[in-house]
């Protein structure tokens, strides 16, 4: 079968998209980590366990998300759906844990904000791939 110019095959994430990815799932077991010794601790707030949740399902959604890396509409509603997730974290830790002085609400501040900026980048990079650069992108049949 011969390879055209425009259209190409994708075996797999692009070598951005796979290190800000693995940098994404990181963060968000990181984030996880913290937040579930928080809770274990005492820590409550709806915040507190909505971080957590979101965290949880990032964790999980993404080492999906890995092996659907063939399907370039579903790496995009991914990154799409949890760039929106993680700003209501980043929002809700920003306003909670900017002037405490523990250490590891920092971490989950910081942690935070790093899985939020490298899921806008992914979102960025995906669209510009599907859209500019004629990748592969499914059109509706009626």
């Amino acid at each position: 079968m011969a390879r055209t110019g425009r259209t190409s095959a994708r075996t797999g994430l692009a070598p951005f998209l796979l290190a800000s990815s693995a940098i994404v799932w990181i963060s968000a077991v990181i984030v996880m980590g913290i937040l579930a010794y928080l809770v274990s601790e005492g820590t409550r707030g709806d915040f507190v366990i909505y971080s957590l949740v979101i965290s949880v399902l990032t964790t999980i959604f993404y080492l999906a998300a890995f092996f659907l890396a063939g399907r370039p509409g579903f790496v995009l509603l991914f990154n799409l759906i949890f760039s929106y997730l993680w700003l209501v974290v980043v929002v809700f830790t920003a306003s909670s844990y900017t002037y405490s002085n523990s250490s590891l609400l920092h971490a989950v501040e910081a942690f935070s904000f790093i899985a939020f900026f490298f899921l806008f980048f992914n979102v960025l990079y995906d669209w510009h791939n599907g859209f500019y650069r004629g990748g592969a992108r499914t059109t509706a049949v009626v």
